[in-house]
């Protein structure tokens, strides 16, 4: 009687694992890590090229609001989309487009920083998420603010 209960609950784990297997992809399906590496290696993919990735705004006063626009060109073969950009604080605020950069085309971040409260050495960062490789790339500002 035991054998038959164990039988009986055996029975779909068996089925289920055939069917599971059968689902997995062959290695043929898979795309190896050599055609991936060929594709970066051919520049296939979106590539951003900073003229400037740090800015100093140098001295500046206690409650100053300062802005920076960072320009970089899609140097890729494929259009460029940024799905995010992240400032280290909330007194640094970057603007950027959701709109595909072309390759070969130029786009703009916009950083702007509040210095209010902010005394002394500041170095901030802003972090962009875009569908390069690597995905993300870091900006930095900095600046000496005077009370």
């Amino acid at each position: 009687m035991k054998h038959t209960i164990f039988i009986i609950l055996l029975a779909p784990v068996c089925f289920s694992c055939s069917d599971a297997s059968s689902k997995i992809k062959s290695s043929e399906d898979r795309m190896s890590i050599d055609a991936v590496t060929d594709i970066i290696k051919n520049n296939e993919l979106p590539v951003f090229s900073f003229e400037q990735e740090v800015w100093d705004f140098g001295p500046i006063n206690d409650g100053d609001v300062v802005d920076h626009d960072f320009e970089f060109t899609n140097t890729g073969e494929a259009p460029l989309i940024i799905s995010s950009a992240q400032g280290s604080c909330g007194c640094t605020v970057p603007k950027y487009s959701n709109e595909p950069i072309a390759p070969g085309s130029k786009g703009i971040i916009s950083v702007q920083f509040n210095s209010k409260g902010k005394g002394g050495s500041q170095e901030k960062t802003v972090t962009l998420s875009a569908n390069t490789v690597p995905n993300t790339k870091v900006l930095k500002i900095k600046a000496q603010v005077a009370p």
